[in-house]
């Protein structure tokens, strides 16, 4: 058995991955907000990026927390295609749920189902990330475990997409957003705690690019994305405000011969 560290950094990527996650989940249930006060082009619009926001997020946070993890024994590389696969899988069944509750008549239904398939999702991208590890070793799971984490996931889903329909203040978002990436942080861990490590000492080179090759510019690039959406939503006037700006607009046209 190798002996696996979970903050090879120290504190510095779960903290680092908490921010990432808090942000996409803000970004996502403000976005979440905008679309159920929005109609037509502009609703799809809001969802697609409150999906890439929460995707993102995830998928960013639990990258950024496997900047910290280390085997002793093995190097490890990460296997280029599977990585990206697991962020399409990310981006696609948070866009699922997020879709099924902005548009479904029947709420509770979506939101259970919405929730259940998220979260699904969430764990298969976590696991499929995991998939992409190589190490000079086999790579093990902890079935109670896995299962824990998978609970964790859908709840943690499921909460998310209730808090989009049901929150509207900025500061419950804030909340909200705070309670979210704490769940998908405990998911991300508990998942890592699942994992066993035989590590099978070996002079080959191994498949695939380093954390700092490829994870790190990767997860650079997300946050970024991040940070600016962020300050573009929060810059952007809400559909109240511009229809405020609209009305106000109108007597002065009209006065004009």
């Amino acid at each position: 058995m190798g002996h696996l560290d979970h903050a090879t950094f120290g504190w510095l990527t779960p903290v680092l991955s908490y921010v990432m996650a808090c942000t996409g989940a803000a970004l996502g249930l403000r976005c979440t907000v905008r679309a159920l006060g929005a109609t037509g082009r502009s609703r799809r619009n809001w969802l697609l990026t409150a999906a890439s926001a929460i995707g993102t997020g995830i998928w960013t946070m639990h990258f950024v927390a496997m900047l910290g993890f280390g085997v002793s024994g093995t190097d490890i590389r990460y296997d280029v295609p599977l990585t990206l696969l697991s962020l399409l899988v990310a981006m696609l069944v948070v866009c699922g749920g997020v879709f099924a509750v902005g548009y479904s008549k029947d709420r509770t239904r979506a939101l259970l189902l919405g929730g259940l398939a998220t979260g699904v999702g969430v764990a298969s991208m976590h696991y499929l990330g995991m998939a992409a590890v190589r190490l000079h070793g086999r790579v093990g799971y902890d079935p109670p475990l896995v299962a824990l984490s998978v609970v964790i996931a859908v709840v943690a889903a499921t909460a998310a997409l209730w808090a989009g329909l049901n929150i509207k203040s900025p500061v419950a978002v804030a909340v909200a957003s705070l309670i979210m990436a704490a769940a998908v942080t405990s998911m991300h861990y508990t998942a890592m705690f699942a994992v066993r490590v035989h590590v099978v000492p070996s002079g080959r080179a191994l498949p695939g690019a380093t954390a700092m090759q490829f994870i790190f510019p990767l997860a650079v690039g997300l946050g970024s994305y991040l940070f600016l959406t962020s300050a573009f939503v929060a810059l952007s006037p809400t559909t109240g405000r511009r229809e405020e700006a609209a009305s106000t607009q109108r007597p002065v046209e009209s006065a004009v011969p």
